[in-house]
């Protein structure tokens, strides 16, 4: 049995990160499928997935409610009985509002928050919000979605693992001095508040306008008594990323690039105490066969020189040589390329997708590679 069978199976959360533009989504929904066709209640947290790929796991519109699929659409006569399938497309802004409604002390404070101009411009913009807010999707589906395995698409980032630092980003911001001082009722701020503080607040209304100012201090004021919460909820989205139930699944391509950036995340998930259980390579092209290219490319010549040869017939045999020898140079330079990385993770837990000639558009294709993830 595959280790990555083993993930799907034993497993409760697994999490797929790496770069943009590696695969990840659709290797998210593969992994999610095959837990549902072991029996699985599975989930899959999807980040913005291609449209044809949304269509096939009936995600027709943004929601942040997991949608179960239809059976009929992806259980296979092996599938194991009782599986399900459920699927959701992050929506950053709701998933705020959730948590702001969630923690409020009355639906009064709720309501200020929401409302509030500067909440209304930074709640789906906000630089690592959207880490932050997938990770507190996962903890929320983690402790009443009553799924068995729950498969996250992490967020495409050019800065490798801030949903593992987002918690820990949340934490240092309620405990900022300035943040503090703009929670403090009206006269404990004038009371308290340092110089530099009230010079900083007239500097930054020059610049953005003294309405701005007021919306953002309005909205951390409407914060008062809520930081608790926040920081609750922080702490215990690092304790799940940190629990054995926990895996972490490292999708890469074969390109030079993809593979140096997952090489950073492997390094980054050490730094966090966490270790990569599998790598998955996406777009591999195919062996063709263990001869060198520069053994194929000699046949190809020996063809065009060969005596008594139909020279037509020799040249279009030695153009096919010449194209194998290209496809087996791709491959061996794609497997050199990942030669660091996979001694860096362990051979064993190296899974190879292969070039597909089309898009992962419905339960077919996802089916196709799933064959290639789970060969057994």
């Amino acid at each position: 049995m595959s280790d990555l069978t083993h993930l799907v199976r034993d497993r409760g959360v697994v999490i797929c990160c790496g770069s943009g533009g590696v695969g990840k989504t659709t290797t998210a929904a593969v992994l999610a499928l095959q837990g549902a066709r072991l029996g699985r209640n599975a989930c899959v947290v999807t980040i913005d997935p291609a449209k044809r790929l949304a269509n096939a796991l009936g995600l027709d519109r943004l929601s942040d409610t997991p949608s179960e699929i239809d059976p009929s659409r992806w259980r296979t006569a092996h599938s194991a009985p009782g599986g399900r399938l459920s699927a959701l497309m992050l929506d950053t802004k709701s998933t705020f509002d959730n948590l702001v409604v969630r923690n409020a002390e009355s639906p009064e404070q709720a309501r200020r928050i929401l409302e509030n101009t500067f909440y209304r411009n930074v709640s789906g913009a906000l630089g690592g919000t959207q880490e932050y807010m997938a990770m507190e999707k996962l903890h929320e589906l983690h402790d009443a979605g009553g799924f068995d395995l729950i498969v996250v698409d992490t967020p495409p980032t050019r800065h490798a693992l801030d949903f593992l630092d987002a918690p820990r980003r949340l934490t240092r911001l309620l405990d900022n001095r300035i943040f503090r001082l703009l929670m403090m009722p009206t006269r404990a701020y004038l009371r308290v508040a340092s110089l530099a503080v009230q010079t900083f607040l007239r500097t930054v209304s020059r610049v953005v306008g003294s309405e701005v100012v007021e919306d953002v201090i309005a909205f951390f004021r409407a914060f008062e008594g809520m930081e608790e919460g926040f920081r609750a909820r922080a702490t215990a989205v690092e304790e799940l990323l940190a629990d054995p139930d926990t895996a972490f699944v490292l999708v890469t391509s074969p390109r030079r690039d993809a593979v140096e950036e997952a090489t950073y995340f492997a390094n980054r998930l050490t730094d966090h105490h966490q270790r990569v259980e599998a790598l998955i390579v996406n777009r591999v092209h195919p062996p063709f066969g263990d001869e060198s290219p520069d053994g194929l490319r000699a046949r190809a010549r020996e063809l065009t020189v060969h005596p008594g040869a139909d020279p037509g017939a020799a040249h279009r045999l030695a153009v096919l040589y010449e194209n194998l020898a290209d496809f087996r140079e791709i491959a061996v330079r794609e497997r050199r390329h990942l030669e660091g990385l996979r001694d860096r993770i362990g051979p064993g837990s190296v899974t190879f997708v292969p070039y597909l000639a089309h898009d992962v558009y419905d339960f077919d294709a996802l089916s196709e590679v799933g064959r290639a993830l789970f060969p057994n």
